[in-house]
């Protein structure tokens, strides 16, 4: 939005950004009615505006603002992802002229976005570079943008233009999402087997250790019992949602799987996720 923004506009391409819970409703409606001799219109990005909801009289102002443009300034609302509408935003959606809502993007929608956001004069791309970054971020629009800024940032410069290839892309890349290991204990103490799984595996393909993870596994089951606890909201989270008789049988899992790893007699990759299952069940 910035960059067609500073395309159409290019005596004011720079957008003023705000944050909703940091900005009174005062400032906002000055950048949007107000008029500068350097600037006669400007983009007006307004983040997070459903922490306006808290007030009715801070809502019903600003959509009283909407409905009294002074200029070409375009002010756009920004509302974060929710699973029901907000019914204390509709004064600012009745008041709004367009309204968009931001779908998660497919594949192919996400690599002519990457395509797009890699498009600069002096930059070279390799091909398949922006389809790694896709594949390494599993689709996660976020992540991809985001390795997209880095890439860009660090792209050597060869003969007087700067070049991203596929071997550098591939070296940074591995892996970049979720190779996190609060983030698996989290989703197995919420009991969410799939994401546990996805999270296992990004983990091991990072380099960390199978012993690291069966430990922290351990410890989340032992926090939930009573023991001492390195995650100790996530062992709480386990205990909710288990009877002591269910965390014990984790625990015997936990050791078996253990044992089998060590004596030899079970893959350690299989044994892990048979043990990540049982604690998410």
């Amino acid at each position: 939005m910035r960059r067609a923004w500073a395309l159409a506009c290019p005596e004011a391409p720079l957008a003023r950004v705000f944050r909703a819970a940091e900005t009174g409703i005062e400032e906002i409606l000055a950048a949007f009615q107000g008029a500068s001799l350097f600037s006669p219109r400007d983009l007006i990005l307004v983040l997070e505006v459903e922490d306006l909801g808290r007030s009715e009289k801070r809502v019903a102002a600003l959509a009283a603002g909407l409905a009294t443009p002074n200029g070409g300034s375009c002010l756009v609302l920004h509302e974060s992802e929710a699973d029901t509408p907000r019914k204390s935003l509709e004064p600012l959606r009745a008041a709004s002229s367009l309204r968009w809502n931001a779908e998660p993007p497919a594949r192919p929608e996400l690599l002519r976005w990457g395509r797009c956001r890699l498009a600069a004069p002096d930059l070279d791309i390799e091909a398949g570079v922006v389809e790694a970054v896709a594949d390494a971020c599993e689709g996660d629009p976020l992540t991809f943008f985001n390795e997209l800024e880095k890439l860009d940032v660090i792209a050597p410069l060869v003969d007087g233009r700067r070049r991203i290839t596929r071997q550098a892309a591939d070296a940074m890349l591995k892996p970049v999402l979720g190779a996190d290991l609060p983030e698996y204990l989290s989703a197995v103490a919420l009991g969410r087997s799939q994401s546990a799984s996805r999270a296992l595996s990004r983990l091991l393909t990072a380099g960390v250790g199978e012993g690291t993870v069966l430990f922290a596994l351990s410890n989340l089951v032992g926090g939930a019992l009573g023991g001492w606890a390195r995650h100790k909201e996530l062992s709480a989270a386990l205990a909710r949602r288990s009877t002591p008789r269910e965390l014990a049988r984790s625990l015997d899992a936990i050791y078996r799987a253990e044992a089998a790893w060590k004596s030899g007699r079970a893959d350690v990759v299989a044994v892990l996720e048979l043990a990540t299952r049982a604690v998410c069940r």
